[in-house]
């Protein structure tokens, strides 16, 4: 088993518009945000994804190659590169239209990990969120799965649907972390944290949940833990929730909880314990909406941050 984080999931461009005027193109995904937050952390990552040899494709080969990811074998068979256009309105919000082919590559072959990471389109879109359960699956018997649902409604006929998905992913997972805003999407009738509650009994270890300004919440065996947000100047919100679920993964494996033969120490951590992987998270996304665009942090940015504010 290698020192590997292994991220499966889309990576796309987003073309940004304003009343149908084009206002620049950025690399996106939400699992390509993360695999680059472990690389800036410092950590070895592998990124299974599926672009294509076009312009679009090539550029975000470029961005993972320069922020130190190994984009992963079989990653680039696309016939195009997955697009998200984003169209703002008078306020800012954007509407995303999405054009995806998502898939798994028979040829993809990623070395054995530490940690598998998946979520979003990927977990949801198929032909490849089945390839994605096949690659959880195999990986299991020997690494931690974490997994962020990061809803994309158009995906998904109705909540009902949705929720199915999701929990079917939830069940192979060890840690899971979701927005107050899947939650509500999924399960209306119930509060974030009873949600959370319901996950942990299918088989995580930790279930986590990011309540934006309001802080976060996690819960595992030994009991919950809530903490607020950091001060933070906001610039703009995008990548936090992919900082967090960074963070997340990030100081489990300081604290020598990742890879299948400690899942046993995984689900007996202690409430206390959890709390301080919850503070790292929640740092690390703090300083992400303090920067324009998905900026995760790194190692030594973190770290600082963390002497300043995580003292006691």
């Amino acid at each position: 088993m290698g020192d590997t984080a292994l991220v499966v999931g889309e990576a796309l461009i987003d073309i940004v518009e304003h009343q149908g005027r084009a206002l620049g193109e950025h690399v996106g995904g939400s699992p390509l945000n993360v695999a680059v937050g472990l690389a800036l952390l410092g950590r070895r990552v592998e990124f299974l994804t599926w672009i294509g040899g076009d312009r679009r494709g090539q550029r975000i080969a470029d961005y993972l190659h320069d922020s130190g990811v190994h984009l992963a074998a079989g990653s680039t068979g696309a016939s195009r590169t997955a697009t998200a256009i984003a169209e703002l309105d008078e306020n800012g919000s954007a509407t995303y239209t999405f054009d995806i082919d998502w898939q798994i590559s028979p040829s993809a072959t990623p070395e054995e990990p530490l940690v598998v990471h998946t979520g979003s389109i990927a977990a949801a879109l198929e032909p490849g969120s089945s390839g994605v359960d096949e690659l959880i699956d195999k990986h299991k018997t020997t690494a931690t799965i974490t997994f962020d649902p990061n809803i994309r409604s158009a995906f998904f006929e109705n909540a009902e649907q949705a929720l199915s998905r999701v929990e079917a992913v939830v069940a192979r997972s060890d840690v899971v972390k979701a927005s107050d805003e899947d939650m509500r999407l999924l399960a209306p009738d119930s509060s974030s944290e009873q949600l959370a509650a319901r996950w942990l009994t299918l088989g995580p270890a930790i279930v986590a949940v990011t309540f934006g300004a309001d802080g976060s919440y996690a819960v595992c065996a030994d009991g919950e833990q809530r903490i607020s947000a950091y001060p933070a100047e906001v610039v703009d919100t995008v990548g936090a929730g992919d900082s967090f679920m960074t963070g997340l993964i990030d100081a489990l494996w300081d604290a020598g909880l990742l890879g299948a033969n400690r899942r046993e120490q995984l689900r007996a951590i202690r409430a206390y314990a959890l709390r301080r992987v919850l503070q790292i998270a929640a740092l690390s996304s703090a300083l992400t909406v303090a920067r324009p665009g998905a900026a995760l942090p790194d190692r030594a940015t973190r770290d600082r941050a963390a002497e300043r504010l995580l003292a006691d």
